[in-house]
């Protein structure tokens, strides 16, 4: 089916190519576009040459149905028909003089860089539990919903015993945990002194099975004191 569409699409730009106008192929050189291949490049370099602008449009729209039918997985990604008219313009160093229907970068401005993505610069209080951990404990404090305000204060607790768990076992107690978020909030933030966050062991339980079942290669394992 698709070969019957291209041949269909062909019959226009096989009659340009007449003894007047025939198609050259260039000499070997880098393909600008290697993923369409030298014959729609040839294509493309001919189609420059033809000196109507109602034939060179004719023949520009036949290769852009070949290009598209190169790829039929993407015809229906949106953008796609636009893609393929800028990479017709790129395959011809801008040099074909056509109608395009779509909005086509200079070759100027084609490869403009994008705007620098804004990193944070400062410092965390406390590496351990990092800018993210700052940014979420300044939100809960701007929220009014008292009951809202209770619930994430808690999930950031859990989340202080989890990283404190990470990054030093010893003294990652629930009460470190309490004067953690307040002194981190300045005291605008707070749970009740006898609040129980998840023990080490909960947090570690995955880590322990893979631990447990390892691998062993096809070789038979012997427990000490099993036969």
């Amino acid at each position: 089916m698709i070969i019957q569409n291209i041949n269909s699409q062909n019959k226009n730009t096989n009659k340009l190519m007449t003894n007047k106008n025939p198609l050259k192929f260039s000499p070997k050189k880098e393909l600008i576009l290697p993923e369409y291949g030298k014959n729609i490049q040839h294509l493309v370099e001919f189609a420059i040459t033809i000196e109507d602008k109602e034939q060179r449009t004719l023949c520009a729209d036949t290769i852009i149905g070949i290009m598209g039918n190169m790829f039929p997985h993407l015809r229906d990604v949106e953008g796609f028909k636009h893609k393929l008219w800028v990479h017709l313009a790129i395959m011809s160093d801008f040099k074909l003089d056509i109608d395009y229907p779509f909005e086509i970068k200079r070759q100027d401005n084609l490869y403009e860089k994008p705007d620098k993505i804004p990193y944070s610069t400062g410092n965390a209080k406390y590496s351990h539990y990092g800018k993210t951990v700052e940014k979420l404990i300044a939100a809960a404090q701007d929220i009014d919903d008292t009951e809202q305000k209770e619930q994430l204060t808690l999930q950031i607790c859990h989340y202080l015993k989890k990283s404190l768990i990470e990054w030093n076992r010893e003294i990652a107690t629930d009460q470190k945990v309490i004067n953690d978020i307040q002194l981190l909030s300045e005291n605008r933030l707070s749970v009740s002194e006898d609040t129980v966050f998840a023990k080490p062991p909960q947090y570690n339980r995955g880590r322990d099975n893979s631990r447990r079942h390892k691998p062993t290669n096809g070789k038979k394992r012997y427990v000490k004191g099993k036969k």
